[in-house]
């Protein structure tokens, strides 16, 4: 009932003795992440109490795996270290990398994000809330307690977007939860999560929300259209955005027609997608498909 993070996935956390860190740490394993270790080279060898548990610290990525089976780590270190911790996970073999960290200069992330492909690491993010399967594990900083394990699968540029739509729907669950962040340069892409919630058997619907800014919406569109056979329901933040303003998220950059919301919603519209007119109106139009689908 997952894609990319499961109750056996075990988590390591880069930088986990900082303020940030420390923080997510405590939540992470609170609802329930096996998380196996931290990294920190100049604390390897300790250890860091959190409430019951003791989580050891190491000096690398691979000592990490290498002791602790890891498969999975949390990146939470300062937008200047952020490439070289991504480049230490992928040496090390890490199959799955959550960048955590906004500010990472562009230049950097189209580096790792390359870097980490070419050796087999998916990257989750930068500047992104991270992922969830409820009931199982959570890697990132979504909060855990907002929902519940359920059928639908959940791709967001957006965090705050993210949290409002789990909660807008927690009577009916979760089966995963991924924010995959808005910078220009992400490692995965809504395609990716499409492609991933159409082949996992326990995801019934998709819930797809997108923001002003590039074109990933439009391609996902495509992509829905010619590969994927489950329900999907969208939502496109920024329907209201100034024309000429620039907006938070950094790839919120709208070009003339191109990339604005109205653009957007024709094209998943195009597509067969639902898209709501708001985050709760979205919300309403899953449950309705869900029991159409059903044949309530």
């Amino acid at each position: 009932m997952a894609i990319y993070l499961t109750k056996e996935s075990k988590v390591l956390v880069q930088g986990m003795t900082g303020g940030e860190g420390m923080k997510h740490t405590r939540r992470m394993l609170a609802a329930g992440t096996d998380v196996v270790g931290g990294v920190n080279p100049r604390k390897a060898g300790r250890s860091v109490d959190f409430d019951d548990r003791a989580v050891p610290v190491f000096g690398s990525v691979r000592e990490g795996i290498e002791t602790t089976g890891a498969d999975v780590c949390v990146v939470f270190v300062p937008p200047a270290f952020a490439e070289g911790a991504v480049v230490e996970a992928a040496d090390a073999g890490i199959g799955l990398a959550v960048v955590i960290t906004e500010g990472i200069p562009v230049h950097d992330a189209v580096a790792f994000t390359a870097y980490a492909k070419a050796r087999g690491t998916r990257i989750i993010g930068p500047n992104c809330p991270g992922l969830i399967t409820p009931g199982q594990s959570n890697a990132g900083i979504i909060p855990a307690d907002i929902t519940k394990p359920g059928r639908i699968g959940l791709v967001s540029k957006s965090g705050t977007l993210t949290y409002q739509l789990m909660y807008e729907l927690r009577d009916t669950g979760f089966s995963t939860c991924v924010g995959i962040g808005g910078d220009p340069v992400i490692g995965t892409t809504h395609i990716d999560c499409l492609a991933a919630f159409q082949d996992d058997p326990d995801t019934e619907l998709i819930v797809l929300i997108g923001e002003i800014g590039g074109d990933a919406e439009e391609r996902a569109a495509a992509y829905v259209r010619d590969h994927v056979t489950k329900p999907v329901i969208g939502y496109i933040a920024g329907f209201t955005a100034p024309e000429g303003r620039t907006m938070g998220h950094a790839g919120a950059i709208v070009s003339g027609s191109s990339g604005t919301a109205r653009a957007k919603k024709e094209a998943l519209e195009a597509a067969g997608v639902q898209v709501g007119e708001t985050p709760t109106g979205t919300a309403r139009l899953v449950l309705a498909r869900l029991e159409a689908e059903r044949g309530h």
